[in-house]
């Protein structure tokens, strides 16, 4: 299968598609020495070499809420960075589903555009029963039906703009046609809901303390028994008539005109028209008209602050992003703040001069770059020049950016081969992951390879190909680490592919006897830096039990997290300052850290984090590790880490307009000054970027940010990709509220969450974060609603759907009590770096029913159902997915021919833990399910891992934890949450805060 293959580094042009999916762990030849996969729903493979056995006012904007009391009213395979020349779509991976988001390289090259990569030309299938074509971003829910909440005095919801009450819900609308229609609330008074702090006994029925009662929300510690909706007298509210997700099944445009609308969610499936401000897949802002002032900002009490993503996956339908050359004399610049050209830049004086938008500052446009100017102000060849009509360009760097040579690319393995990893087959599934992924890197004269192993030792190889075969160099002293010869650790991938496969084949062998229990995973990690020094490149380590001795060794602390004082949270800090004085090391040699966790015990990823984060890099946990299951997750999760589109050696600086600035940054990055360094970034990784006043605006004036990322292609090339927004500032402060984009304000409000939870108490973090939901809605209540009843509760169109994402946060792993130390550190280190589409899918999951999959279009998926135990239909099954596990789970009196149709068992019991691969069967139920979870696989750009629960197993209880909107152990019901911020707000009024 071939296919022409388009330069990585030129405009980027959507079409391609990222790797696949899902493949499932390789089967062994005859003479055992290397691992394939079979196809895609293939029986399961034989346990991997090495391994023992398989683990187991009313204003516009506003929204309603149904009435409290009123009866009830009837949703890659792509072309890889080629490092040293072009980009290619890598080799099919066997059975394998690739993402939805389409892939797209960070354009560099000649400035000549990309041709469009086509799902019929010559792309690789995705999975064998699915069509190559891929659409956009997950279609996670869309845009909900129209609410505006109230609550009468027993709390009542109505409909705004429209009446709730006898239709059903009308379409999302961003502005309101009409003021709200009061419903009448019959019956009793609406106790505000209980958060009950400890799992409820058999038969628990307590009713919520008496109104007036100054209510503190205290999440559970504990998880109740299996979710069910609330029985208090809250209840009668029609659960259909409040707001809710809803699913997004058509395809929207989005143009960046400045002072446009705010874009669609992130979750729904939308492109882009870029019309000079850049896309919001790239920079989106919490706020799309900005405050005049900080008290407008205080008053308001939402966040001002950008999600940037630099080199996010665009839309397939999305045009390139263009290269631009301006020679030697490089990009043209403002000469006081160094902000780049840009669509928002005003020239004046016939073109001769221009003022930037940034500072204001006016310049002298370069003799070379001067053009006379249209009757509409705008340069005549404003149109034919992208960094004067494009929201992102990117511009060739000249010889001043570079400070050296730029580095090439190199990829260094480090695998654990302690007595664990040997036995568990964690070490066999690294080195076939590894094995296979070579054979996707390109043979370019720049990219080099490594390998090295470690237990209480290190194990280093020389590779050189004056070798006949790899030589082992054992180091032992793990205190003060040093490389036993200077050439043959890191070679070219051409010169040393041939030892570096056979020594992969052959380590489970070598090891398969070590009863050493230790781990120096620190002094390994220094070592294998110190063979990447000179160069630079990716450290990608493949570890399975805590470390234990040497450099930057680690101790148990898992009793620590069960101690329930108010020092508890501090197990989530780094145990010492050993590793993180080590990753800035790392990082100051352009040396970014991957940790792949293949464990089934405690490793303190707490205090291993603070390497990839400070690096740039990324973990990866498997938990609780099976050979079966695993180890095709892990080899995709690999694949997608290499060929993914990424930059090295990468530096950012966010500019903005004078009269706010740069507060503080958040992610997988090393702040130095004004600006963040990022030894390697990634179309994944986003970074959450906070302002705050310092002067005034005037009102309808432009407030310009601006990023630049400095960073080196994979195939050598220095690049400035620049993105610029410009925003309306307001006076008003309903015209904020009409701004705010819920996406983007939720990841924030996760991500300073995730702040939180290492230096406060969680009950403290939890009550924070509710906080801030209320005193944004009392807020919008106070100021922009004062025509309605003090007992009405009034929700803002664009955050109608902030309370029940601000309860999910509450009950997600991060926050809740009952979750093992190591899940929430690693739950805490993916909210780092989350960007905007993926944060609500992290606590509030998609719900499939699966027993009734309707026949829809490849890239679709059914409609979601809301997260509540009403609607398990005992008969039915269900896929739950939160973007890297799915769960299967099966109702009570689910047919035992229809199991057997899906999972060709008649039981769910008869599954063995640790076991379960979904195949495809010959029948329509099968192929239907089949062809769903591909879809997601590809959508998250996750391999998921599934299981199908049984009656009693921990997992069926994590099931239900997801449940969001019913009453568990873990807090309260979504309605019961709704009138709990209904009181908060009423109180606030009554006292005038």
């Amino acid at each position: 299968m071939s296919s022409q293959v388009p330069q990585y580094g030129a405009p980027i042009r959507p079409g391609g598609f990222p790797p696949q999916y899902g493949s499932m762990p390789p089967q062994a030849p005859p003479d055992g020495s290397f691992i394939r996969p079979p196809p895609y729903g293939s029986a399961p493979p034989p346990p991997l070499p090495g391994s023992q056995a398989a683990a187991p006012p009313p204003g516009a904007g506003a929204t309603p809420v149904p009435q409290y009391g009123a009866s009830n009213q009837p949703g890659m395979v792509g072309f890889r960075p080629q490092y040293g020349g072009s980009l290619r779509p890598p080799p099919p991976f066997q059975g394998m589903a690739p993402p939805s988001r389409p892939f797209q390289g960070p354009g560099v090259g000649s400035g000549q555009e990309i041709s469009s990569f086509q799902a019929n030309s010559g792309m690789p299938a995705p999975f064998q029963s699915q069509s190559a074509s891929i659409q956009g971003p997950p279609q996670f829910q869309g845009p909900p039906p129209s609410f505006q909440s109230s609550i009468q005095g027993p709390p009542s919801f109505q409909s705004h703009p429209s009446s709730i009450q006898g239709q059903p819900p009308q379409p999302f609308q961003s502005h309101p046609q009409a003021p709200p229609q009061p419903l009448q609330m019959q019956g009793p008074p609406l106790q505000p809901p209980q958060f009950l702090s400890r799992p409820p006994g058999p038969g628990y029925s307590q009713m919520p303390p008496p109104p007036g009662q100054n209510w503190r929300p205290s999440i559970g510690d504990n998880l109740q028994q299996p979710g069910s909706p609330s029985t208090t007298p809250s209840q009668r509210i029609d659960p259909s008539q409040i707001p809710r997700p809803q699913p997004s099944f058509a395809t929207s445009v989005y143009d960046t005109v400045s002072s446009g609308p705010i874009p669609p969610s992130s979750t729904s499936d939308f492109y882009v028209r870029d019309a000079g401000n850049c896309s919001p897949r790239i920079m989106r802002s919490t706020l799309y008209q900005v405050p005049c002032t900080a008290d407008l900002l205080n008053t308001s009490k939402m966040p001002l602050a950008l999600i940037i993503q630099p080199l996010a996956l665009p839309h397939v339908n999305e045009e390139p992003i263009k290269v631009v050359d301006f020679g030697e004399s490089g990009p043209v610049r403002c000469n006081r703040c160094k902000a780049y050209i840009n669509s928002f830049m005003k020239f004046i004086d016939q073109g001769r001069r221009f003022v930037c938008n940034i500072c204001g500052h006016t310049n002298e446009t370069p003799r070379d770059y001067v053009c006379n100017l249209g009757p509409d102000g705008r340069r005549r060849d404003a149109d034919d020049r992208p960094e004067l009509s494009r929201g992102t360009v990117e511009f060739v760097a000249t010889q001043e950016y570079l400070l050296r040579p730029p580095m090439p690319p190199v990829f260094f393995f480090l695998v654990d081969v302690s007595a664990n990893a040997i036995k568990t087959g964690a070490a066999a599934a690294a080195c076939s992951a590894i094995q296979r992924v070579l054979a996707d890197i390109a043979e370019g004269p720049r990219t080099m390879v490594g390998v090295a192993t470690f237990d209480s030792t290190i194990h280093f190889y020389n590779l050189s190909k004056d070798l006949q075969q790899p030589s082992m160099l054992v180091v032992p002293d793990i205190q003060d680490v040093y490389v036993p010869v200077e050439n043959g650790l890191v070679v070219p991938v051409a010169e040393g592919r041939e030892h570096m496969e056979t020594l992969l084949e052959n380590i489970p062998n070598m090891f398969h006897d070590n009863v050493v229990q230790e781990s120096a995973l620190g002094a390994a990690m220094k070592g294998s830096f110190l063979a990447l020094k000179p160069t630079g490149g990716k450290l990608l380590v493949f570890q399975s039990v805590l470390p234990s001795i040497g450099l930057g060794a680690l101790t148990p602390r898992e009793a620590e997290a069960r101690d329930k004082s108010a020092e508890a949270h501090k197990v989530l800090q780094p145990a010492d300052k050993t590793l993180k004085a080590m990753a800035e090391e790392f990082s100051s040699s352009q040396v970014c850290v991957d940790l792949f966790l293949t464990t089934q015990t405690y490793v303190d990823i707490a205090s291993l984090s603070v390497v990839p984060i400070t690096t740039g890099g990324q973990a990866y946990y498997y938990f609780p590790f099976s050979a079966t299951m695993d180890s095709a997750k892990l080899y995709n999760d690999l694949r997608w880490n290499l060929t993914r589109p990424q930059g090295l050696e990468a530096v950012m600086r966010v500019r903005c307009s004078q009269g706010i600035k740069v507060q503080d940054y958040f992610g997988s990055c090393k702040r130095v000054t004004t600006d963040v360094d990022l030894p390697a970034i990634d179309c994944d990784k986003s970074i959450l970027v906070t302002f705050k006043h310092e002067d005034k605006f005037q009102e309808g004036a432009d407030c310009c940010f601006q990023s630049a990322l400095l960073y080196t292609t994979v195939d050598g090339h220095r690049r400035i990709r620049v993105s610029t927004l410009s925003l309306t500032c307001t006076n008003v402060l309903s015209n904020l509220f009409k701004g705010a984009d819920l996406d983007a304000q939720f990841t924030y409000l996760l991500k300073t969450a995730a702040q939180g939870v290492p230096v406060s108490p969680l009950s403290q973090v939890r009550e924070q974060t509710i906080g801030q939901c209320v005193q944004s809605l009392f807020s919008y209540r106070k100021f922009c609603a004062t025509a309605s009843s003090s007992g009405q509760l009034i929700l803002p169109e664009c955050l109608k759907l902030l309370p029940l994402y601000t309860l999910a946060l509450t009950k997600s792993v991060g926050l809740r009590q009952d979750v093992r130390v190591d899940e929430r550190a690693y739950w805490l280190m993916r909210a780092t770096s989350i960007s905007a589409s993926l944060a609500i899918p992290l606590v509030y999951p998609r719900l499939f029913s699966v027993h009734n999959i309707p026949k829809l279009d490849e890239s679709s998926l059914p409609p979601t159902l809301p997260l509540s135990s009403e609607n398990l239909d005992p008969e039915g099954i269900f896929l739950l997915e939160t973007g890297e596990d799915a769960f299967l789970y099966a109702g009570k009196a689910v047919s035992s021919e229809l199991l057997h149709q899906l999972f060709e068992v008649r039981s769910v019991n008869e599954v063995i833990p640790g076991q379960f691969l979904l195949q495809e069967y010959d029948n329509e139920p099968s192929i239907l399910l089949n062809k769903m979870v591909n879809e997601i696989r590809r959508q998250r750009c996750s391999y998921l891992r599934l299981h199908l629960l049984k009656r009693g197993d921990p997992l069926e209880m994590m099931f239900h934890s997801f449940m969001i909107e019913d009453k568990s152990g873990l807090g309260s019901s979504y309605v019961e949450f709704l009138v709990y911020v209904h009181r908060q707000i009423q109180v606030k009024m009554q006292s005038g805060s």
